[in-house]
């Protein structure tokens, strides 16, 4: 069996989904301590990378997302499933969960 390669391009969300990369996280505090892994908060702002075509209405139309590919949002703390590719982290969101469009 071959292995499965996961990229960006390779994702497509379904429904009302969002893919969102996290920005990085703090390295270290104002005071300059470096933090460890553990010590560090879960980033909630992100850059959405791909939309799925949105969630279906009782009519059978497509409902389309109010977010659009490279919008940056905020996030709930603990919405959405983590995905790590390579060395970078996604977030795979319903559009429920993004609480903010960051201007």
């Amino acid at each position: 069996m071959a292995a499965l390669s996961l990229s960006v391009s390779t994702v497509k969300p379904l429904s009302d989904r969002v893919f969102v990369k996290v920005n990085a996280s703090e390295e270290k505090t104002a005071g300059g301590l470096y933090l460890p892994d553990t010590a560090k908060e879960k980033p909630q702002v992100g850059e959405v990378v791909a939309l799925g075509p949105g969630k279906r209405n009782e009519d059978g139309s497509r409902q389309e997302l109010e977010i659009k590919v490279g919008d940056k949002v905020l996030y709930s703390k603990y919405a959405g499933t983590d995905i790590k590719l390579g060395t970078e982290e996604y977030v795979l969101l319903s559009e429920k969960d993004i609480l903010a469009v960051v201007i």
